[in-house]
């Protein structure tokens, strides 16, 4: 009996000779809502001194993708406190398999947690829902203008803690997208387009906010206005009825001086008629139009891998609203207007 004993003994100490790290999960969330993103923290142990680093593998996981592979790490006494964020994408996930391991000059076998499946909640939001859950959101900049005869575009911009910002996404809107994104996993940054009726006073749309776990609204008033915005965006045309009146204005003052130089027979000054003539002649003179390609892109904003709407079937003519650097805005013959790179004219 003392042998066997003694024998079983043996193969414990073999099986486990090589063992050098011990861990487990430290902190998993109670809940999850669908859409969030979570942190994960696991506890290790390395019974060996001299080593690199602690380097882990994921597997055999469902319904969450691990954002970051190097971990958020706090070093306690002999302990090691790695921090991952996951991102839940679905109703039912699990938890990955983690395998720890030691980078070495000798090799050592690593070890392995099993994960567990989460409590998942999923929302019932309202329809004004954007589809972002987040610490915080906040409001940076935001501009309107009109998009067509019917609709009016909102360009906003806005910054976030803690969220997935490329899932946002409107219901109820015409047309919508992302011009812009900078995505990092405690503070992000979009820019993004929704194209709506012009019955709209107010663009309003909620968030989840995780700490106060409740829906917040944003709401973004409509005022159409003729300024860039920080994009040097201008899609609003010329309002010829403005320039129509400055005409008849600088007609006037044209004819009242030359009627005063006349009268008080001071022809020197005719040259004064000169500046409302030139004006009038500025003000008459048809807008320019640009040759555009056949098969160019017709983008919604003046900005490097921004959204197109339309693509030229061949080589047309259309009228040059304006231009910013690479860029000319052109009204198209259904009345929208939209921007062309330089590249995409015949004139390049």
């Amino acid at each position: 009996m003392v042998r066997a004993l003694f024998i079983l003994s043996l193969i414990t100490s073999a099986l486990f000779a090589n063992k050098v790290i011990y861990f487990s999960y430290d902190e998993v969330p109670q809940r999850v809502i669908k859409g969030q993103i979570f942190d994960v923290t696991v506890k290790t142990l390395s019974t060996v001194k001299n080593f690199q680093d602690i380097k882990y593998k994921f597997s055999d996981h469902k319904g969450i993708r691990v954002l970051n592979k190097v971990p958020y790490r706090v070093k306690k006494g002999k302990f090691y406190y790695d921090t991952f964020k996951l991102y839940l994408t679905s109703s039912r996930a699990k938890l990955p398999d983690i395998e720890a391991y030691l980078v070495s000059s000798q090799e050592y076998d690593s070890t392995t947690i099993k994960g567990s499946d989460l409590n998942i909640i999923t929302l019932n939001p309202q329809r004004d829902f954007s589809h972002v859950i987040a610490d915080s959101f906040s409001l940076k900049n935001y501009k309107t203008t009109s998009y067509d005869n019917k609709h009016n575009i909102v360009v906003f911009s806005a910054t976030a803690e803690n969220s997935m910002l490329n899932a946002m996404h409107f219901k109820n809107v015409y047309k919508q997208g992302q011009e812009s994104l900078k995505q990092s996993l405690k503070n992000g940054k979009v820019t993004y387009f929704v194209v709506i009726d012009k019955k709209y006073e107010t663009f309003t749309f909620s968030y989840f906010n995780l700490l106060e776990n409740k829906f917040l609204d944003i709401k973004i008033p409509i005022i159409v206005d003729d300024d860039s915005v920080a994009t040097q965006t201008d899609l609003k045309p010329q309002n010829q009825s403005h320039e129509k009146i400055k005409m008849y204005i600088a007609i006037a003052v044209a004819v009242l001086l030359a009627v005063l130089i006349v009268w008080r027979k001071k022809y020197i000054y005719l040259i004064l008629v000169v500046f409302p003539l030139g004006y009038i002649y500025f003000i008459a003179t048809p807008q320019q139009e640009v040759c555009i390609k056949k098969d160019a892109s017709i983008h919604l904003l003046p900005v490097d891998n921004g959204t197109i709407f339309e693509v030229t079937e061949n080589q047309k003519y259309l009228l040059k609203e304006g231009s910013v650097k690479n860029y000319i805005k052109v009204r198209l013959e259904n009345e929208k207007i939209g921007w062309v790179k330089n590249e995409d004219t015949c004139s390049y």
